[in-house]
């Protein structure tokens, strides 16, 4: 039986700055890397076949830390642009306190709520046809919430669960 795993990447400039960081390529802060590390120690109990990751630099950092905490080859890590953060348009690299009280869906040049969720159907589409059983998947904050929505969705055969908890960096969950 497949086994799916989702880890956020570890804290990066714009976590702690507190900034949207969407698609903004960030690296990792060295308490980032050092939250990675620590991840690994999990990871190494879990028989991951196969490391799935967003392109962009935090979670790059995230799973090539852990590939080699874990003996993964680096060069077998799987990169797809369905993994990465949500386009926050006009509000990358602002404030979260430019969000109080607005609407996300009106931020000019925002990635709309409905692409967000397509992707999400797609990237669940490209983990179901991975053929090994212990996935892990490196990925965002609100990519994240979305995709584990859209996974536990199809499982559970449900409509529309809400999954609203934050996904804290560089803790591996276990979604299936």
């Amino acid at each position: 039986m497949k086994k799916l795993y989702f880890i956020r990447h570890g804290e990066s400039l714009g976590n702690l700055k507190r900034l949207f960081t969407g698609q903004w390529d960030v690296p990792l802060t060295e308490l980032g890397q050092q939250q990675a590390r620590a991840a690994t120690q999990n990871a190494q109990n879990l028989q991951i076949e196969c490391i799935v990751s967003s392109p962009l630099i935090r979670a790059r950092q995230t799973a090539e830390i852990i590939a080699a905490g874990i003996g993964y080859p680096k060069d077998k890590i799987l990169y797809s642009d369905l993994f990465m953060e949500r386009n926050y348009g006009d509000w990358q690299q602002q404030s979260y306190e430019v969000a109080d009280g607005k609407d996300f869906e009106k931020v000019p040049n925002i990635e709309l709520e409905a692409h967000l969720l397509k992707r999400a159907s797609q990237a669940a589409d490209y983990l179901k046809n991975i053929k090994t059983n212990n996935v892990l998947v490196v990925g965002h904050g609100t990519q994240g919430r979305v995709l584990q929505q859209e996974i536990f969705n199809r499982h559970t055969k449900q409509i529309e669960v809400p999954i609203k908890d934050e996904i804290p960096n560089a803790q591996i969950i276990e979604w299936l």
